[in-house]
């Protein structure tokens, strides 16, 4: 009975093909959250996949509502050792964006696992089904080989993600004291750094739509018989959208200028930015001065306009618009006030003399920003227990540069919260051509086996 065995375990299921053939499965399930198709499929997903492979590993599995009429299921379950013993809660997401079968390259197809070189296409293979149950996998490695996992677990995945994890809010709020009280968080999604380099990051940057909006009137206009005399919106909201960063992409709004602690500088030092082979190259030039691109990322704002819209951009005519609208997004990092980013930009637009642009939220579901300390004991644990297992430190980002609801997990349940991903940025989720590296994943499975059995073998007691 030993680390090395456990770790064995996990290589040999990558290498005789037990992921393989738990993935084909797996995303051979239509789970989209994104249209009605996906409906039967969520439930599915949980019911004859995640429950049988949980209850074969002695959890007790229960399947429950979504607090949010028409939203997907949530399954958790549950594997109580010893009430001493320190709680994990893992999470996962069994949904996925829609398909986009059409968009796919010849040979693939988003429901059927493909395998070319060290490349393994499925939707949702990167997002999410394959990153917890290459968690949930090593968990049943450590109790393989030790006949225990030395600390209680419990299991979160939902099935409403991809629609802004709809109902989690509240399922947390109602399941705190019970289904999911824990001491950490321990999960998997996102990319790592680097392909290369083993990634632990402690939170996520909120994610924030705004849209701006200048209606001024019925209709277009001959652009011969009334240009120059009627106001452009188009014109005006491109002015009024230029005062909130400088033409560097700078943030000029003061409030959303946040802190940036020596803790999150010193933990992003060393990192470089790199999103392998078929990554963009970076702007150095672009965003806050005096910044490295890895603190504008992970400790900095960024704005973005994600779409503008005046006329028929489709069709042109000539004729003067009668309203223009942006489609924008602030990305933010803890020391931003949630609350106060839409109003924060009426002042700003009204100092700047656009009072007349609308400003409002652009949707519901706003992810809101949240990390650990880099500093944090469990940090330090995590990476050692990494390093051990792949003679490399990893990368430590204080927070992804996207969103996950991470708050809910650190705001509501009280939980410190560590995520090791297990895809690399140019995975293309949410778009055709879904896919993992096959080096990532089988490292994972090392990776996750090992901090799962160094957590159980030092008996960590609860409260740590």
């Amino acid at each position: 009975m030993s680390r090395e065995n456990a770790i064995s375990r996990a290589e040999s299921y990558f290498d005789d093909g037990g992921f393989t053939a738990d993935m084909a499965r797996r995303i051979a399930i239509p789970s989209t959250s994104q249209d009605d198709t996906g409906k039967d499929a969520v439930h599915t997903y949980l019911a004859d996949e995640m429950v049988p492979a949980l209850e074969a590993m002695g959890y007790t599995c229960q399947i429950l509502p979504n607090p949010k009429a028409g939203k997907g299921p949530l399954l958790v379950g549950e594997r109580l050792e010893d009430p001493a013993l320190v709680t994990v809660l893992t999470y996962g997401h069994g949904d996925t964006i829609r398909g986009l079968d059409d968009l796919w390259r010849d040979g693939l197809s988003p429901w059927e696992l493909v395998i070319e070189g060290e490349r393994m296409y499925g939707r949702g293979i990167a997002d999410n089904k394959g990153q917890h149950g290459i968690n949930i996998a090593a968990l049943g490695f450590v109790l393989a080989e030790r006949g225990k996992l030395g600390f209680n677990s419990r299991i979160l995945i939902e099935t409403s993600e991809e629609t802004g994890s709809a109902g989690l809010p509240e399922f947390c709020e109602t399941h705190k004291d019970g289904h999911l009280a824990a001491d950490i968080l321990i999960a998997s999604d996102g990319p790592r750094l680097s392909p290369e380099r083993p990634t632990i990051f402690l939170g996520s940057r909120g994610s924030h739509q705004i849209n701006l909006e200048l209606d001024l009137r019925e209709g277009g206009h001959h652009s011969g018989n009334w240009g120059g005399i009627l106001a452009n919106p188009a014109i005006i909201l491109t002015h009024a959208l230029a005062t909130i960063t400088d033409a560097r992409g700078a943030i000029q709004v003061p409030e959303w200028r946040p802190p940036l602690p020596g803790s999150v500088r010193n933990a992003v030092a060393d990192l470089v930015i790199d999103g392998g082979a078929d990554g963009p190259g970076i702007d150095e030039d672009w965003g806050e001065p005096g910044l490295t691109p890895a603190e504008r990322v992970y400790g900095w704002n960024s704005f973005e306009i994600l779409a503008f819209t005046a006329g028929t951009p489709e069709r042109p005519v000539n004729a003067v618009p009668p309203k223009a609208k942006a489609f924008c997004q602030l990305r933010s990092v803890v020391g931003t006030d949630a609350a106060d980013i839409v109003p924060a930009l009426r002042r700003h637009l009204d100092r700047e003399g656009f009072s007349m642009v609308k400003v409002s939220e652009g949707r519901e579901d706003q992810f809101e920003a949240s990390r650990l300390n880099p500093d944090d004991p469990w940090v330090i644990w995590a990476a050692k227990s990494v390093e051990t297992t792949t003679a490399q430190a990893p990368a430590i980002l204080p927070n992804l540069g996207g969103s996950l609801p991470n708050h809910l997990f650190s705001d509501i349940l009280g939980l410190k919260t560590i995520w090791v991903p297990h895809s690399y940025s140019a995975c293309s989720q949410h778009a055709p051509n879904e896919h993992m590296l096959a080096p990532i994943a089988r490292e994972g499975l090392r990776i996750m086996t090992g901090l799962f059995w160094d957590l159980g073998e030092k008996g960590i007691p609860a409260g740590s």
